[in-house]
């Protein structure tokens, strides 16, 4: 058996993580439904909006 070749990493615009953020911030889906609806992963999504609040704090 040979090792397994990694799936290249997928990059998104900010435009795109400002949406997901915003998606997440509504209120009417969980984190892990959201990853679940546009095929990404929890970790990605909460990191995101992670990083948007903290980018809103240091604009403040």
């Amino acid at each position: 058996m040979g090792k397994k070749k990694p799936c290249p990493r997928r990059s998104f615009t900010p435009e795109f993580k400002a949406e997901i953020v915003e998606v997440c911030r509504r209120g009417d889906r969980s984190v892990g439904q959201v990853a679940k609806d546009f095929d990404l992963t929890e970790t990605a999504v909460r990191d995101w909006g992670r990083q948007a609040e903290y980018e809103t704090v240091l604009a403040a």
